[in-house]
């Protein structure tokens, strides 16, 4: 299999894991590191709309953490 592949498996493999955890820190530690890969792997296939999407999302991602950081303190 494709190096490439294997990392957007993998992406998608934690976006799935952190979809079904509880703790919302744990989430979106899932999210922001399946989300990277899934760009890496948008880059290589050269697919503009998903390389927006998954940039999107991980803005989100982190907005989210941050937000839910500073309130939480």
């Amino acid at each position: 299999m494709n190096f490439y592949k294997l990392v957007g498996a993998l992406g998608l493999t934690l976006i799935i894991i952190g979809a079904i955890m509880h703790k919302r820190r744990n989430r979106d530690i899932f999210y922001f590191v399946g989300g990277i890969l899934l760009e890496v792997y948008s880059i290589y296939i050269k697919d503009i709309i998903f390389i927006v999407l998954q940039l999107v999302f991980i803005l989100v991602i982190v907005y989210d953490f941050l937000k839910n950081r500073n309130s939480n303190n």
